[in-house]
This record gives structure tokens, C-alpha cells and sequence, in this order.
């Protein structure tokens, strides 16, 4: 593979990132190069439009025309799978994980109202790192088992190519499909999955209960169903728990395959975690529909460079927390930034003085060193409006 001789900034961003990209499979050892410029381009810029990562490209063309035309060609490159390239990274960092329980998140968006990207991702410490990725043209969020079961299958293989088996997955109601449920306790998988109102609930020699709707709650009243089964299918023995949070209408209902309780919702709330990751993709840092390319391929090789990055700064923000050196690149006295955006000024912070970057590529299980400190209402957090002042009411079933 060339070595191009590279300096700078974002040269020094381009030799970090090429060492990992030059270990992974390419058809063409050029690919790697491009694949190391377009991240380095996207960190510098913090942007997806390709116009404004040229000036960070090491290239020997003249005209910046030239080295947007690179981009295109890479993007568009059909020799070019995601899964492989990005496989070998995050499978990589998540060696480090350790015997702590994997919590997982699968959601979708939809792009350019035209495309829908499907993703799974790692939960960590408020926010996620993409696990597995995937864009296709379909106009909604809603998607059918049959075509999501090929890529929970996919993600299932590499945990196992890792060790790790201790898994829950979190869903919202779009998800709610007895088929999935089937599928994850065939892995030995948990889950927490909210689920539609519609849903009948019943014992388990299948007599009916009740339909979720029909149980009305006084405002903070939780009331829990253990060892039920779900729809006329009489898929169970499952658990839900149904929970009325305020004075208004909503009420919250989850099932799970283990038994429930209060707890259950703060549970499922770290489903937030990957609508987080999702903002950060789009508005909140990398501007991915700002890029306006408009087929499927490409988008997803620019969600390959986008989950890449991510990968590298929470890994590198991470890193700044557990050497203590936090503080010197956030100003809060508790984190009151993302691990993702810790890694984002500790890479800026190390240009300026000349240091390395991304010397450490993992992602370490376990409760977080440096939770973020309470900056917010509590109104805006899913999680806390589960932890107070709610009446469990237990209904039993043999």
C-alpha cells in the first residue's frame, strides 16, 4: 500500500486513522486511503458535505474538483461492503467489553423521505455506537420482521465471533412482533419491546384477560402481568408491565422475557440512547442528509464513514476518562458532554499540541466512571419519570 507523506492536522488524523483501515480487506489497497480521508475529512469538517473535506485530503491532484470526484467514485463503489469493513472495527473495540451484559437498540429513520436507514447499536453511557448499519430504499420506518430477522441474524454472529452472549435488546411498538420475540429467546437473548395497545393479553392456558387498552390506571399507577401470553397466537410465557407516568391520557406498556416491575421502564428508556446517535448523525454533529446524495449504496458507504468516526472519538473520549483527563476538554465539574464529543475535543486538543490521536480503538462494559452530572429537567428524561412516587400493583397468574 502507498504511504503518502502527509502533514498537518489533518495528516496526523489521516495516519491515525489509515494504520486501522490498511488491516481490514479491500479490493483494492487504494480504497483503504480514500476510506482513511473521507473520516479524517468528516472529523475536521464535522460536516457531510463532501465539498468541505477536500482541503483535508493528502492528494497529489490539483484541482479540488479532482478530489471530490474521489469521494463520489468511493462512495459509489459497489466492490465496497460495509458490513465487512465495519465488522472487523467494532468487533475489535468490543473485545474490551468484558463479562458485563451487551444492551442493544434497534430503531430505524428514514432519509430524504426515500430511504430508511436500519441500525443496531451498542448503548453506552447516554449515548450509541452503530453495531450494524444498513440503508434501503423504503419511504417508512416500518419495516417487516422477515427483513429485520436477516440482520439481527448478522449481528448475532458477531457476538458470538467475540464471546459475548449476554444480550438485551431494547424496541419500540413498531417492532412489537411476537416472530422477533420468538427469534430473540431462540438466541438466549432478553428483551424489553414496548408494545401496542391492541395487544390481548392472556393466561397461560390461553383464557383471556383483557386488551392492553382496556386497563385504565390512575395517573402514576403501575400494574404489572407476570407469566401471560400475547394475542391469539398465545405466545408467552412473557411479562408486561403498563404504566401511566402523569396526570395526561398516555400510558406506557412493555413486555419483556423477564419479570417486571418499576423498573422495567427505566430499562427500556435507554432506547433513547439510539434516537441520540441518530440526532448526532443528522443535526447534532455530522449533517448527514446535508451530504444530498440520493441512492441507497451511497448512503450507506457515508453511514459506514459516519459510524466509523463515531467508533474513533467515543473510543478516544473514553480514553480521556479513564486517564482522569477529562476536565482538561470538557469545562463541567460533572461530564456535561457526550463520550462522543469528549473524543471530539480531545482529538482537537491533541492537534493543537502537536500529540497523537487514536492510539486505542475499544469499548469498555460496566457502570459509567463519569455519569453526566444533572443538567437537565426532569420532564426531558425518559428514564426519571419512571423512579418516583408510582404504585406497583402486582397481578399474579398461575
Amino acid at each position: 500500500m502507498k504511504k503518502e507523506n502527509v502533514v498537518g492536522d489533518a495528516g496526523r488524523v489521516y495516519q491515525a486513522v489509515r494504520q486501522y483501515a490498511e488491516t481490514l480487506l479491500w479490493n483494492d489497497s487504494r480504497n483503504a486511503d480514500t476510506f482513511a480521508w473521507l473520516i479524517t475529512g468528516l472529523i475536521q469538517s464535522q460536516n457531510s458535505k463532501l465539498p468541505e473535506w477536500i482541503s483535508h485530503r493528502p492528494s497529489e491532484a490539483q484541482f479540488a474538483q479532482s478530489r471530490e470526484r474521489q469521494a463520489r467514485r468511493w462512495l459509489g463503489n459497489a466492490n465496497i461492503d460495509s458490513v465487512s469493513i465495519y465488522g472487523p472495527l467494532i468487533t475489535s473495540a468490543l473485545r474490551t467489553w468484558g463479562e458485563h451484559r451487551l444492551v442493544l437498540a434497534l430503531d430505524t429513520s428514514v432519509l430524504f423521505e426515500k430511504f430508511c436507514l436500519i441500525r443496531v447499536a451498542v448503548l453506552f453511557r447516554g449515548r450509541s455506537v452503530p453495531l450494524y448499519s444498513t440503508v434501503i430504499e423504503h419511504a417508512s420506518a416500518q419495516l417487516s420482521t422477515a427483513r429485520l430477522l436477516p440482520v439481527l441474524a448478522h449481528v448475532k454472529g458477531m457476538l458470538d465471533f467475540v464471546g459475548i452472549g449476554d444480550v438485551r435488546l431494547l424496541a419500540d411498538r413498531g417492532f412489537c412482533d411476537v416472530e422477533l420475540m420468538d427469534w430473540l429467546w431462540a438466541c438466549g437473548w432478553h428483551y424489553r419491546i414496548r408494545i401496542k395497545s391492541s395487544l390481548i393479553l392472556a393466561d397461560p392456558l390461553g383464557q383471556r384477560l383483557c386488551k392492553v387498552n382496556e386497563v385504565k390506571l390512575t395517573p402514576r399507577e403501575t400494574r404489572c402481568f407476570h407469566n401471560v401470553t400475547l394475542t391469539g397466537q398465545r405466545f408467552g410465557p412473557v411479562h408486561v408491565v403498563l404504566g401511566r407516568p402523569t396526570d395526561g391520557p398516555e400510558q406506557w406498556q412493555v413486555v419483556s422475557d423477564e419479570p417486571t416491575d418499576v423498573e422495567t421502564f427505566a430499562e427500556y428508556g435507554e432506547r433513547f440512547q439510539i434516537e441520540e446517535g441518530f440526532l448526532d448523525d443528522k443535526s447534532g454533529l455530522f449533517d448527514l442528509e446535508a451530504s444530498r446524495l440520493r441512492d441507497a449504496e451511497s448512503l450507506e458507504r457515508l453511514v459506514l464513514v459516519i459510524s466509523t468516526a463515531t467508533l474513533f472519538l467515543v473510543s478516544e473520549g473514553l480514553q480521556v476518562v479513564e486517564q482522569g483527563l477529562r476536565r482538561v476538554v470538557d469545562p463541567h465539574w460533572q461530564r456535561g458532554l457526550s463520550y462522543l464529543k469528549i473524543g471530539l475535543r480531545a482529538v482537537q486538543h491533541a492537534l493543537t499540541r502537536g500529540q497523537t490521536v487514536f492510539t486505542h480503538l475499544g469499548l469498555h462494559g460496566g457502570a459509567d466512571p463519569e455519569p453526566v452530572g444533572d443538567r437537565t429537567s426532569k420532564k426531558s428524561d425518559p428514564q426519571i419519570a419512571f423512579e418516583v412516587g408510582w404504585t406497583l400493583v402486582f397481578r399474579p397468574l398461575s
